[in-house]
């Protein structure tokens, strides 16, 4: 099982009520790899495999090595090879994984959102408030 933090659980039910988004998580970096800190509407048994996520692997590992957000438009479809049989069993559709990174650049954590439609999940999240939203949480990580 993994570690939950109250306040990073929070901001994702937040977050997922206002991007009307039908699951999520957040990994938090510790060392090379990524460890689940926070998770909504993830079944159990996925749980278990992306409570620790090792460097690069799957959309947040993907996300970490690029310090770029990785999205697919559809998770059942995809073909980028980015997306592990886990994720597939959440039953949502379009996801994005985005790293936050720190004043010095260096990745500190991955969010992760999935819908249960298809669509652009890029042009969800650069929807006002949203981008304030990972603003917050970002200057919280570079605080703790």
């Amino acid at each position: 099982m993994y570690e939950k933090n109250a306040e990073h659980q929070q901001w994702l039910e937040d977050s997922i009520a206002r991007l009307d988004a039908a699951a999520g998580t957040i990994h938090i970096q510790r060392g090379e790899d990524l460890y689940l800190s926070a998770a909504l509407r993830i079944p159990e048994p996925v749980l278990a495999i992306v409570a620790h996520v090792s460097h690069g692997k799957g959309m947040a590992g993907a996300a970490q090595l690029s310090k770029t957000a990785v999205q697919t438009c559809n998770l059942q479809d995809d073909k980028s090879g980015n997306i592990r049989p886990g994720a597939k069993a959440v039953g949502a559709q379009a996801a994005i994984a985005i790293p936050l990174l720190s004043k010095a650049g260096d990745v500190m954590a991955v969010v992760g959102f999935a819908w249960q439609k298809e669509g652009d999940p890029a042009e969800w999240v650069a929807q006002a408030p949203f981008p304030d939203k990972l603003a917050e949480l970002t200057a919280r990580l570079q605080a703790a």
